[in-house]
């Protein structure tokens, strides 16, 4: 059974960094796409970036060069590297990992509370 893991959440103070982890556990095979969403207070779900096999990479506007995300096929694990975090960016974060063969993984989440 396949299972995706964050880690790395918590609080910081504005301006402060964080990285997040994913990791997948079990036999996912091959990944095409590894995202991040994000779920903040009021708002829709939104992507805060993927990255696919091929080391294409997007990321929401509001990112604004903020934030970088890499991932370590070997190991089967994405990252997201956050800095100057904002009060805006408080919510919970989850990865989603997209396979070969059309497989949609998710993960449980993970709260990122930024305070000012």
């Amino acid at each position: 059974q396949v299972q995706l893991v964050e880690s790395g959440g918590g609080s910081v103070q504005a301006g402060g960094s964080l990285r997040l982890s994913c990791a997948a556990s079990g036999s996912i095979g091959v990944v095409n796409v590894m995202n991040w969403y994000r779920q903040t207070p009021g708002k829709q779900r939104e992507l805060v970036a993927f990255i696919n096999d091929g080391g294409r990479i997007q990321y929401g506007d509001f990112v604004k060069g903020r934030f970088i995300i890499s991932r370590d096929n070997a190991e089967k694990t994405l990252y997201l590297q956050m800095s100057s975090l904002q009060t805006e960016d408080t919510g919970v974060y989850l990865c989603s990992f997209f396979t070969r063969i059309a497989h949609d993984y998710w993960g449980q989440g993970i709260q990122v509370t930024v305070s000012s």
